[in-house]
C-alpha cells in the first residue's frame, strides 16, 4: 500500500503499511509476487520439490534480482522522519523485495523444515529488512576458547551488534513481532541450536525493540536457552544476559546478577561496580558493601581469588571506602553498634565457655562418652555458617567497628592507621563527632608503627581543624534565628574545642614514644626519652622510671640497661629534677641495690652500677662506705676457675673478674685507703690473671712514688712473665727505662742481664728500639767495645726493614770510635747482608768514605761491584756519580770501562718488567725535571735571564794525565782535530 506525501501521513496511515508478511504471501493473495519472468523458476520447483539446491538457488536468485532493483530505483518521496521510522522498508521496491522473499523461504521450509542453514539465512533475511543493516566489526585473529567470564563481558561489551537504521518499534510492531514468531518457530525445529538462539537473543539490544519484548518477553526468552541448550554453551547466553540486564538496569540488573553469582562469584566486583556505579538510578551500596566484605574474608580464607589482581586487603579497602562514602545506608548508629558490640561480647563469652574441655566419663577404665559440642559431618569440607552481614538480600545494616575490628585490625596490623582512620571518617560522615574522636584515640593507643600514627594523628588533626574552622564560620556568619544563649553556646563549645587541640598538639610527643614502646617495651632509650619528657615533674618521672624497670626483661633490653638504675638513683641522689626536694639516699641506695641483683647482659654493666654507687657515696663523702661497697663487689668466691665470657651464667657469678671494677678499686684505694690497702688490691688483680699491660704500669708507678723501687721493678719483672710480645715489649720498654735511669752505671752486670732477657725471645721486629737502648747503655756506662758488639749483634737481629738504618748507626759509632778505616769491614758486611736497593746506597757510601781516604782504586772497585744492582734506566742518580767521578779521577781506560760495564748491566736489565719500570721512571724524572726549581739567589736569577732560561752550555771537568776527557755532548760545535772524541758504542 503506498504512502501518500501530498498530506502529512499520520501514525495510523504509517501502520496500515504493516503487516507485510501475514499472512505469508503468495502468489494467490498477492499476484505481483511472481512475474512472467519467475514462470520458468516455479515450474523448476514444481518439479524439484525436494532439491536444496534448486531452493537454495532461487532464493539467491530472488536476492540478487531485488538488490539489483533497489538499486537502481529513484530517490524516495519520502521526508527523513518517515524513512527513518520505516527504516529498511521505506521504498516499495524493499517492501515488495521483502515478501518475495518471506514467500520462497517459507515454501523451502515447507520441504525442510529442520535444515539449519535455510533458517539461520531466513532470519538473518527478516532481520536485515527489520533491524537494519548489522556493521560488522573486524575482529583479529580466529575464534579462541570462551575466557573467563569476566573478560568474556568486556570482549563482548565491545563486539555487540551494531544497526544502521532500522523499523521503528510502534509503527512496524506487526512486523517485530512476525520477527519474534518467526524465531520462535525456527527454535520449535531445532531447539539446541546456540547460534540461533544467539540471533534470537541479539535483537532485544536493539535500539527499536519494542517494549511489549524487551523487558519480560527478553528476560523468559533467556532463561528458556538457558534450560534449553547444555551447560557447556550457557557461558555465552550468560554472557548476553548480564550484558542485557545491565543496560536495562534496576531490578531487573539485580535479579539476574544474584542468579549467576549463585553460580559464579568471579564477577562480583564488576556488580558491585554497577551497583555503586554514578549513572545507577537506583544505587545499592549496602548489598555492594555485603558482596565486597564477603569476597575480602573469602580471599584472606584462600576461598577466593580476585580476576583483577586484587589482594584481600585491597577488597577489604573497598569495603572501607563504600563504607565512607555511603555510611548512612550501610552502618548502624552509635547505639545500634553499641547493642551489636554487647551481643557479639556476650556470644564470644558463651562460645569460650563451651569449648573448655570436659572431662570424659568412663566406667571401668572404659571409655564410654565424651562430652562436648556436636559436630558437624561435613566430608572433610569446611562449610562457611550463615552471616548475615554477607547476605546481599538481607537488610540489616553492619556493624563497621566489629568488621573492621575483626576482619582489618586483627589481620592487617600492618594497616593499622588506614582502618583507624576509616572507621573514623565513618563515624564523622555520620556525624558521630564524640564517636570519632574516640576512635582516633583508640587507635593512637594502640598502633605499633610511626607511619600509622602519623596517618591517624594528621587525620585526628585534621578533623579538629575543620571542627573549629566550622565552629569559628557559625559565629561569623549566624542566623538570624539566634538568640544570645546559642551564640554563647557555640562560644563555649569552640573554647572546648580549641583546648581539645592545644592538648593534642601538646600530647604528640608522649604518644609517639607510646607507639616506640608498644612496639619494642624493652627500648632502654625510649624510656629515657620518656622521662625526659615529662621535664620537671617529679611524680611522672618516678612513676615512669618505676614502670620501666618493672617492664624491661634484662635479657632482651637494648644497651644501657644499667643507665636507666643509675639515673633512677641520681633522680633520688639530687632531689628530684630540679634539686628542689630532700635528697633520698636511701632510696636511692635501695635502687643501686636492686640493680646489682639484676641479670644484665654484660658483665661490664654490672659493674658499672657497682661503681656509680661507690661514686654516690663518695659525692655524700661517706668513703668508708664507698670502700666498704667495693669491697662487697670486688668479693672473691672460693672458686675462681669461672670463665669470663661464659653467657650461661649469671653476671654475678663472674663479676670478680671485672677488670673494669678492680681498676676503679684500686683508684679509690689509692685515693682514699693506705699504700698496703692498694697493694693488697693490685696483688688481688694479678692473682686473678686479669690485669692488663696498665694495670702493670700503674701498679709499678704507684710503688715508684711511694719510694718502693725494687717491688716496682718486682711488679715489671711479674709482668715481664704474665705477658707476651708485643706486649711485653712496651712493659720492658718502660721497665729498662726506669732501671737505667735509677741505678745508672752502679749496677752494671744486672742493668746487662736484663737487657740480654728482654732480648732473648724478643722478635725482630721490636728488638731494634731495645738494643739501641742497650748499646747507648754501654757507650754512656761500659765499654765501647761491648757498645760495637751490641751493634753488629742488632745487624744480625733486627728485621730487614731496620737493617740499613742500624749499618748506618753503627758505621757512624765506628767512625767516631775508631775512624774511618775501621768502618770497612762493617761496610762489607753490610754490602753482603742488605737487600738489592739498600746495597747500591750502601755502596756510593762506601766509596765516597774510599774516596776520603784516598783510595781511589778501591772506590772504582766498589762502583763495579755496586753496578750490577743499578739498571741506568732506573737508577741515572748512580751513574751520574760514577761518571763524574771518573771524569775527576780516572782516565781514558777506566772511563772506557765503566762505559763498557754500564752497557753490560743494561743488557742484563733489558727484560720487559724491567723496560716497565724503566719507562715509569724515567716519565717521573720527566714530570719533575718540567717543574725547575726557582733560582737560589738574585745572581742565580740573573744568570738564567742572560741565559735564555737554559742551563750553561759547558760542564767543568779536571785533566788526568794531560788527557781532557769530555762527554759528546759537552763537545763544542767546532772542535780541535787532536781533541779525543770517546763514544758510548766504541768498546
Amino acid at each position: 500500500m503506498p504512502v501518500a506525501t501530498s498530506e502529512k501521513p499520520t501514525l495510523e496511515s504509517l501502520t496500515s503499511i504493516f503487516p507485510l508478511t501475514f499472512p505469508t504471501p503468495t502468489p494467490t493473495t498477492h499476484p505481483d509476487l511472481v512475474s512472467t519472468k519467475d514462470l520458468h523458476r516455479e515450474e523448476d520447483l514444481l518439479r524439484n520439490p525436494f532439491s536444496f539446491r534448486h531452493w537454495w538457488t532461487a532464493i539467491q536468485n530472488v536476492k540478487e534480482a531485488s538488490a539489483a532493483e533497489q538499486k537502481a530505483e529513484g530517490p524516495s518521496d519520502l521526508t527523513p522522519e518517515i524513512a527513518a521510522l520505516l527504516g529498511p522498508l521505506s521504498s516499495p521496491a524493499a517492501r515488495k523485495s521483502f515478501q518475495r522473499q518471506v514467500y520462497l523461504y517459507e515454501a523451502a521450509l515447507t520441504q525442510f523444515p529442520t535444515s539449519f542453514k535455510l533458517w539461520k539465512s531466513y532470519l538473518s533475511t527478516r532481520m536485515s529488512f527489520v533491524l537494519g543493516k548489522l556493521a560488522f566489526k573486524k575482529k583479529a585473529g580466529g575464534r579462541k576458547k570462551f575466557p573467563e567470564m569476566r573478560e568474556a563481558l568486556e570482549e563482548e561489551q565491545e563486539d555487540l551488534e551494531q544497526w544502521e537504521g532500522g523499523l521503528d518499534g510502534i509503527v512496524g510492531w506487526e512486523e517485530w513481532r512476525l520477527l519474534i514468531a518467526t524465531f520462535e518457530r525456527a527454535l520449535m525445529w531445532l531447539p539446541r541450536m546456540p547460534r540461533i538462539w544467539l540471533l534470537y537473543l541479539s535483537i532485544f539490544n536493539h535500539p527499536f525493540c519494542p517494549p511489549q519484548v524487551s523487558h519480560t518477553h527478553a528476560r523468559r526468552t533467556f532463561d528458556r536457552a538457558l534450560r534449553t541448550l547444555p551447560p557447556s554453551l550457557h557461558g555465552r547466553i550468560w554472557v548476553r544476559y548480564l550484558l542485557w540486564a545491565e543496560a536495562k538496569g534496576g531490578a531487573t540488573t539485580v535479579a539476574v546478577y544474584r542468579r549467576y553469582l549463585a553460580v559464579d562469584p568471579s564477577v562480583t566486583e564488576r556488580y558491585t561496580a554497577i551497583l555503586l556505579s554514578p549513572s545507577n538510578p537506583d544505587p545499592r551500596p549496602l548489598e555492594a558493601a555485603k558482596l565486597l566484605l564477603a569476597l575480602a574474608r573469602k580471599a584472606s580464607r584462600g576461598e577466593y581469588t580476585s580476576p583483577e589482581g586484587k589482594s584481600p586487603y585491597q577488597l577489604l579497602t573497598e569495603f572501607l571506602e563504600v563504607v565512607e562514602e555511603h555510611a548512612e545506608e550501610v552502618g548502624m548508629d552509635v547505639p545500634d553498634t553499641i547493642d551489636s558490640n554487647a551481643r557479639i561480647a556476650k556470644a564470644a563469652e558463651e562460645e569460650a565457655a563451651s569449648t573448655q574441655p570436659t572431662d570424659a566419663a568412663s566406667a571401668d577404665g572404659k571409655l564410654v562418652r565424651v562430652a562436648g559440642p556436636a559436630v558437624n559431618a561435613t566430608d572433610g569440607k569446611s562449610v562457611a555458617a550463615y552471616d548475615e552481614d554477607e547476605d546481599p538480600r538481607s537488610t540489616r545494616k553492619l556493624n563497621v567497628e566489629d568488621i573492621v575490628k575483626k576482619d582489618g585490625l586483627e589481620v592487617y596490623k600492618d594497616q593499622a592507621g588506614r582502618l583507624w582512620t576509616g572507621l573514623a571518617t565513618y563515624w564523622i560522615k555520620r556525624g558521630e563527632f564524640d564517636r570519632a574522636k574516640l576512635t582516633f584515640e583508640r587507635g593512637l593507643s594502640s598502633v605499633l608503627t610511626i607511619r600509622d600514627f602519623t596517618q591517624i594523628f594528621d587525620a585526628y588533626a585534621e578533623f579538629s581543624e575543620s571542627l573549629i574552622s566550622a565552629l569559628m564560620e557559625s559565629l561569623a556568619n549566624p542566623d538570624e534565628d539566634e538568640d544570645e544563649d546559642d551564640v554563647k553556646e557555640t562560644e563555649k563549645e569552640l573554647e572546648e574545642k580549641m583546648k581539645e587541640f592545644e592538648e593534642l598538639m601538646d600530647r604528640r610527643p608522649f604518644l609517639v614514644n607510646d607507639v616506640l614502646l608498644r612496639r619494642n617495651p624493652n627500648d632502654v632509650q625510649e624510656w629515657e626519652k620518656r622521662v625526659a619528657l615529662w621535664g620537671d615533674n617529679d611524680e611522672k618521672v618516678a612513676e615512669t622510671y618505676t614502670q620501666a624497670l618493672a617492664t624491661v626483661n634484662p635479657r632482651r633490653a637494648t644497651a644501657n640497661l644499667h643507665r636507666l638504675y643509675i639515673n633512677f638513683a641520681k633522680f633520688y641522689e639530687e632531689g628530684g629534677t630540679k634539686g628542689e626536694a630532700e635528697p633520698d639516699l636511701d632510696s636511692a641506695r635501695k635502687i643501686l641495690d636492686k640493680a646489682t641483683k639484676v641479670n644484665f647482659k654484660t658483665v661490664d654493666d654490672l659493674a658499672e652500677v657497682w661503681c656509680e654507687w661507690a661514686e654516690m657515696e663518695i659525692r655524700q663523702e661517706n668513703y668508708d662506705e664507698a670502700i666498704r661497697v667495693m669491697q662487697r663487689a670486688a668479693a672473691v668466691p672460693k672458686n675462681t676457675k669461672v670463665n669470663y665470657f661464659d653467657h650461661t651464667l649469671p653476671v654475678q657469678a663472674r663479676l670478680f673478674k671485672s677488670l673494669k671494677l678492680w681498676s676503679f678499686y684500686v683508684d679509690l684505694e689509692e685515693s682514699l685507703g693506705t699504700v698496703e690497702s692498694a697493694k693488697a688490691v693490685y696483688d688481688k688483680i694479678l692473682d686473678l690473671r686479669i690485669a692488663n699491660a696498665q694495670i702493670i704500669v700503674n701498679y709499678a708507678s704507684f710503688l715508684e712514688e711511694n719510694k718502693y723501687y725494687e717491688e716496682s721493678f718486682k711488679v715489671y719483672e711479674r709482668g715481664t712473665e704474665l705477658f707476651t710480645y708485643p706486649v711485653s715489649f712496651e712493659i720492658w720498654n718502660i721497665y729498662l727505662a726506669k732501671f737505667v735511669k735509677r741505678y745508672g752505671g752502679s749496677k752494671i752486670e744486672r742493668t746487662r742481664d736484663l737487657f740480654e732477657q728482654a732480648l732473648e725471645k724478643c722478635p725482630p721486629k721490636h728488638c731494634k728500639p731495645i738494643f739501641l737502648m742497650y748499646a747507648t747503655f754501654e757507650e754512656e756506662h761500659g765499654l765501647a767495645k761491648r757498645a760495637m758488639s751490641i751493634y753488629d749483634r742488632a745487624t744480625n737481629a733486627v728485621q730487614d726493614e731496620d737493617k740499613f738504618e742500624l749499618f748506618t748507626i753503627y758505621i757512624a759509632k765506628a767512625a767516631s770510635n775508631y775512624g774511618l778505616p775501621a768502618t770497612r769491614p762493617i761496610y762489607e758486611r753490610a754490602l753482603e747482608i742488605l737487600p738489592d736497593k739498600q746495597t747500591a746506597e750502601m755502596c756510593l757510601r762506601f766509596a765516597a768514605m774510599e774516596r776520603k781516604l784516598g783510595e781511589i782504586d778501591r772506590a772504582r772497585a766498589i762502583y763495579a761491584h755496586a753496578s750490577q744492582f743499578c739498571d741506568p734506566r732506573v737508577n741515572p742518580k748512580f751513574w751520574q756519580e760514577w761518571n763524574n767521578f771518573e771524569i775527576e779521577t780516572g782516565s781514558e781506560d777506566t772511563f772506557r770501562e765503566m762505559l763498557r760495564i754500564k752497557r753490560s748491566v743494561q743488557a742484563q736489565f733489558n727484560t720487559e718488567a724491567s723496560y716497565l719500570a724503566a719507562q715509569m721512571a724515567a716519565k717521573q724524572n720527566g714530570q719533575e725535571a718540567e717543574t725547575e726549581a726557582p733560582p737560589a739567589d738574585p745572581m742565580a736569577a740573573a744568570e738564567r735571564q742572560a741565559g735564555g732560561g737554559k742551563a750553561p752550555a759547558f760542564v767543568s771537568a779536571k785533566q788526568s794525565t794531560n788527557v781532557r776527557i769530555e762527554s759528546a755532548e759537552e763537545r763544542p760545535a767546532q772542535g780541535n782535530e787532536e781533541e779525543i772524541h770517546i763514544s758510548d758504542d766504541e768498546d
